[in-house]
């Protein structure tokens, strides 16, 4: 052989080889279509991937045999292809599209250029597929840059949604004395030294490392958001180390561990305060009785091992009049709490006058857990002064110290509000446990559970009842605190309402001296069968039609997504060998689909509201399970796990009930896990309050710090990310979050939803930011816990304060 013939040889060696990897690689591809579009079809789904998994082995067989009909054939899958996605999605939408025609594309490419070297291709034909070669993968290129940039964000701009003016922010700032901030729980700022247009100033302030438990079973992550008084900040953190920092420097002034754990639901989202000389529900004559004692002002917190306590503002000591030198056993009574394991507070006292309201979590998988009930105890002595226990005779007194309250009713487990002017407590309830079977529940039960319950303060009687959902079988329990809001009619008329979100993506408004909705429900037929035995489900369940339904859009076949061809098919035939008849669809021993998903919707972050312009922010999740009862003689089968939601696949939580001892609780996602939904799995949405419609939602959050197989991707991708904690908004046109699942504290444009800032935080952050303005200083500062996020392996101890430079705020 000469030397001229050696480039010809190795060229066609290395055609050959190129030619082979292909035809292999469509091998495969054809292979694993055929057989996951086999079942498919068999679970009458989409024939599309069998139709296309028997081309690609046609194409590979043409690869093989070297035929220049290959290039036609690869043409024609991707054309064929395309026109097959436009048709199911029909419309052009980035995420639904992309791996509908991704693989197809990368396919079609490589077809073209090794079919391009066939033998018999003639020089012109060689030509166009090298050029149509590098055209599809020049858009596959664009197609990934596009990855980087936001899709699916909604804008429909209303007049009534113009920014507000700017305005002067009060010479003395209020405090920031509630869990919302104010005790409407609005969670707004009326502060406007940082503005859309300088918060890209925004530099950190200071850093505080509140030196918490990281590592080992139970150590939650930091839900709090401080509270702030003067200067002065109170933190606390998931095992209830309070600390006092001032306000300016992030300094610590005094700190108190009561050593509080619990087995399980470790959490604290905030403390209470109570100022004896400010409380106008007591009289001149009992605040001087108390005379100069120490803890005039207190710090009420209600701790993870099922204590409350009071502690003095200004030194952290307890306060030895409350309760037992400080505490309350909040225990007392409740039932078999295994030492606070089955049942313990995660809010926080809610302060009202010279009383404080505490409910409590529930382990609720069995019968005979503990009790749901709520109880009103006098901040200065600890005494109960009320308890609202549904299942007490009438007549009982529930104070009594011997009174055992009713096992097994409905709990608020989030935050209760306080209305002063009607006098009225209002309570968002759980179930009476368990939660996913109900064919024996009393009437309390099914009266209570999953409501609005608004109790009178003074005594705890119920006034008026509201349920959100019938029967409740999905543990869609009420997630968040209500919030108390001003809307005005047709006619100009203000009505007192209260806002209640949900994880069903419902929002009810309630006029809360009635609880009778001011916008439109509808009680709308919902499927009752397949139905689990014994079980007895409502026939209709209400509906908010008069609000925006923020993430609940019915899944389909179609609506099935994946990062590739393969996760889309293999979640398609997830979906067909599922029962899914829609909105609440029963549960069942085979595998049923709830979505929304029992984490939401919206969850316990709650909402803001922009009080000078009505506008209402907030966030959400879109994440679908694929549950199972499992019968108590099956139950063996599986590892047992108590945690919320077991998370991984073969474990299941105990549900004893009926004939069942567990349900089987794993997320609708791929292989890779990726949810099976089509993106985003989370978003910000804007209200307007004054219309009840959506202004704009987006995306919220990227896989910078997650992705596929629990790898993190470190790729800003805005794909919309689940979604805790909730927002802030200011006077100034700002909303503030850190609730998203990569490492984030942003800002949006509260009249667009456009990110105007961003900066990155040591670990991820669910809590909801605290905004104040220092009375000493004038400085508006910008304040998160980050504490990990839920299911991130990275956990810290961070609050870290944000504020502009010296002298920017004067520009």
């Amino acid at each position: 052989m000469t030397d001229d013939h050696q480039p010809q040889t190795r060229k066609f060696a290395l055609g050959t080889t190129a030619r082979v990897l292909f035809a292999l690689l469509v091998l495969l591809v054809s292979l694993a279509m055929i057989y996951g579009g086999f079942k498919l079809v068999a679970l009458d789904g989409s024939p599309y991937y069998l139709i296309a998994g028997v081309a690609y082995l046609l194409l590979a067989a043409l690869m093989f045999l070297r035929k220049s009909a290959s290039i036609a054939l690869s043409v024609a899958i991707a054309l064929a292809t395309c026109v097959w996605a436009f048709y199911e999605v029909g419309q052009f939408s980035y995420w639904e599209l992309l791996p509908r025609l991704v693989v197809p594309a990368i396919i079609l490419t490589l077809s073209l250029w090794v079919g391009a070297a066939l033998p018999g291709t003639s020089a012109s034909t060689r030509r166009l597929a090298n050029r149509f070669g590098f055209a599809v993968f020049a858009g596959l290129i664009a197609t990934f840059v596009a990855a980087f940039y936001p899709h699916g964000a909604i804008s429909t701009p209303l007049a009534s949604t113009a920014k507000p003016a700017p305005t002067e922010a009060p010479a003395a700032p209020e405090n920031w004395e509630f869990f919302g901030r104010n005790a409407s729980g609005t969670r707004f700022a009326p502060f406007s030294q940082i503005t859309p247009a300088n918060v890209k100033d925004l530099q950190v302030a200071w850093i505080y490392r509140t030196g918490r438990r990281t590592t080992g079973a139970g150590a939650g992550v930091d839900e709090n958001t401080p509270l702030q008084i003067g200067n002065v900040l109170y933190s606390c953190t998931p095992e209830n180390l309070i600390t006092a920092l001032d306000a300016d420097t992030g300094k610590p002034i005094w700190k108190f561990d009561p050593h509080a754990r619990s087995a399980e639901h470790v959490t604290c989202r905030g403390v209470g305060y109570h100022d004896i000389d400010k409380d106008d529900s007591l009289s001149a004559e009992v605040k001087a009785s108390y005379g100069e004692q120490q803890c005039r002002q207190r710090i009420l917190v209600s701790s993870v091992d099922a204590r409350l306590f009071a502690l003095d503002a200004h030194t952290g000591t307890l306060c030895p009049s409350f309760g037992d030198n400080g505490y309350v056993d909040l225990k007392k009574g409740m039932g078999p709490t295994e030492n606070s394991k089955r049942y313990h507070p995660t809010s926080l006292p809610v302060v009202m006058g010279h009383l404080t309201v505490v409910g409590g979590w529930v382990r609720d998988i069995v019968a005979k857990e503990p009790s749901g009930a709520v109880r009103a105890f006098d901040v200065v002595t600890g005494a109960l002064v009320w308890a609202w226990d549904i299942g007490a005779p009438e007549g009982q007194d529930a104070t009594a110290s011997d009174h055992q309250f009713t096992l097994e009713t409905p709990n608020v487990w989030t935050v209760p509000t306080y209305d002063k002017a009607l006098n009225l407590v209002y309570l968002p309830t759980g179930n009476g446990p368990p939660d996913y079977w109900g064919g024996d529940r009393n009437q309390a039960k099914e009266k209570y559970g999953s409501a609005v319950v608004a109790v009178d303060a003074s005594t705890g009687k119920a006034k008026w009842v509201y349920q959100t959902v019938h029967h409740d079988v999905w543990d869609y329990d009420l997630p968040s605190q209500p919030v108390l809001y001003d809307i005005k009619n047709a006619q100009g008329e203000k009505t007192p309402v209260l806002i209640q979100t949900t994880k069903t993506g419902n929002i009810f408004v309630l006029d809360r001296r009635t609880g009778q909705p001011v916008t439109e429900v509808q009680e709308l037929p919902v499927p009752t069968s397949p139905a689990a035995e014994g079980e007895h489900l409502a026939p209709t369940q209400p509906h908010s039609v008069g609000m925006p339904v923020i993430g609940a859009e019915p899944l389909t076949e179609k609506s099935m997504w994946g990062v590739s061809t393969f996760d889309q098919l293999y979640c398609r035939i997830m979906f067909k060998d599922s029962v899914y008849v829609g909105p609440f669809t029963p549960p069942t021993e085979k595998p049923y689909i709830e979505w929304p998903g029992l984490l939401g919707g919206m969850n316990w972050g709650g909402i803001s509201i922009d009080e000078n312009t009505g506008m209402m922010f907030v966030n959400d999740m879109r994440v679908p399970l694929r549950m199972a009862l499992v019968t108590k003689e099956n139950t063996s089968k599986f590892k047992v796990s108590t945690d919320e939601v077991p998370g991984f696949m073969g474990t299941i939580r105990p549900q004893v009930a009926g004939i069942y001892g567990g349900v089987k609780i794993d997320i609708l996602q791929s292989p890779l896990g990726v949810p099976c939904n089509t993106p985003p799995f989370g978003s910000m949405s804007a209200i307007d309050l004054n219309t009840q419609k959506l202004v704009w939602q987006v995306p919220l959050g990227t896989v910078q710090d997650t992705g596929p197989l629990g790898l993190k991707t470190h790729l800003p991708i805005p794909l919309g990310m689940p979604t805790l904690g909730g927002p802030t908004s200011t006077a100034s046109g700002l909303v503030f979050f850190a609730g998203t699942q990569d490492y984030y504290l942003r800002a949006l444009d509260s009249a667009t939803g456009k990110e105007v800032w961003k900066a990155r935080l040591p670990v991820g952050a669910v809590a909801a930011p605290l905004i104040y303005q220092s009375p000493a200083t004038g400085k508006q500062y910008v304040v998160i816990s980050a504490g990990g996020m839920s299911h991130s392996p990275d956990v810290g101890d961070y609050i870290i304060a944000y504020a502009l430079p010296d002298g920017t705020e004067q520009q």
